[in-house]
């Protein structure tokens, strides 16, 4: 009995990838399906990097499809191809950026600017092209935390090339002032200075570009709203439910301006002691959890209290750097697979596929 390509589609249809939490048929993940005599060659292209998911896929897709009966060798690629997500009305997406994931907290301390540079190299883990904007002007840390020194170059007098560490595309205020200066702007300078570092940057071919915001919801978070074309946020909190009180305002705050809330992390979700092995909710437990149920808002991850992530930010060696194979780091990339596969659900720009139209008095 001949094979028939419906019933490959009947079993790719029962494989649910669990970034996008649905199945591969109807995410049109499935590319293409050739018969090959008894046997099939099967293309599957994902919206989202997900280098570190493409054997388990693989694998998957191979033993449902060999299930049925007569089947032949079963030939399976996997690929990824990154696009444009829509953005706010009125605004398009920047040259040389595909998408814009906006970190933020409604807190302080919570991690997020760790939090926002592991997530970028594990984007670029994943095989994205990343970059990181530091949008905290009174307090810049991403230069630090990527171990760049130095100020960027400008080869044409008008614009900025990024500062690179590990990979990573970067510009912050940090670049162009001494560690300890402080920035004693008021909000209209500071604005001003997030739009000049996002636009008189020359990015470079980026798939993701992470900024990272500063606490609260003021004239930066206002800004990003307003007049940078952002695809999705993410709200970084702890489980603590003084934390969880203010990230809520920065999930509202981002309804209201119509940006799609991705997902949320919970930081600093558990700590094990070094010596002992005894784990301990030192800031409560499944708070991220109840603002996800309370929200309709996924709930992307949970990371550790671990002194490492610490140390190794401080030292411009961020854990998803500095210990790549490491089960946290595994952690990291988990959380930007599903980030970038809850992105590849939305809605795509397509203003790139239509020409402009001048008319002109001839």
């Amino acid at each position: 009995m001949a094979i028939d390509k419906s019933q490959i589609e009947a079993k790719l249809a029962q494989i649910i990838d669990p970034n996008t939490e649905a199945d591969l048929l109807s995410t049109k993940a499935v590319k293409s399906i050739e018969l090959d005599g008894d046997g099939c060659n099967i293309e599957i292209e994902l919206g989202y990097p997900a280098a570190g998911y493409f054997e388990e896929l693989i694998q998957q897709v191979k033993s449902a499809v060999s299930a049925i009966d007569g089947m032949g060798s079963v030939d399976v690629k996997v690929s990824s191809q990154i696009k444009s997500h829509a953005v706010q009305q009125n605004l398009k997406p920047l040259v040389g950026i595909k998408n814009i994931i906006a970190v933020a907290s409604g807190k302080g301390g919570v991690g997020k600017s760790t939090t926002a540079v592991n997530l970028a190299l594990a984007l670029q883990a994943e095989g994205a092209t990343v970059g990181i904007l530091d949008a905290d002007i009174y307090g810049p840390s991403i230069p630090r935390m990527l171990g760049c020194q130095g100020q960027p170059e400008s080869a044409d007098g008008k614009s900025l090339e990024p500062m690179i560490g590990h990979g990573i595309q970067s510009m912050s205020i940090g670049y162009l002032i001494e560690e300890d200066t402080p920035m004693i702007w008021r909000g209209p300078m500071v604005t001003q200075a997030l739009e000049q570092l996002l636009n008189d940057t020359k990015w470079s071919g980026v798939d993701y570009l992470v900024i990272d915001l500063p606490p609260g919801t003021g004239d930066i978070q206002l800004t990003l709203a307003q007049r940078i074309p952002v695809s999705g946020a993410v709200i970084v909190t702890t489980p603590q439910d003084i934390a969880l009180l203010d990230a809520r305002k920065g999930l509202k705050m981002f309804e209201k301006v119509e940006v799609p809330v991705l997902g949320i992390i919970e930081n600093m979700s558990i700590h094990i002691c070094t010596q002992c092995g005894h784990s301990e909710h030192i800031f409560g437990e499944g708070g991220g959890a109840r603002m996800s149920a309370d929200h309709g808002v996924d709930l992307l991850g949970s990371l550790p209290l671990d002194m490492r992530i610490r140390e190794q930010a401080d030292n411009g060696h961020p854990t998803v750097a500095a210990m790549a194979d490491s089960q946290i780091s595994e952690m990291y990339r988990s959380i930007a697979r599903k980030t970038a596969a809850r992105l590849a659900n939305k809605a795509r720009d397509h203003s790139s596929a239509f020409p402009n139209i001048v008319i002109q008095n001839t």
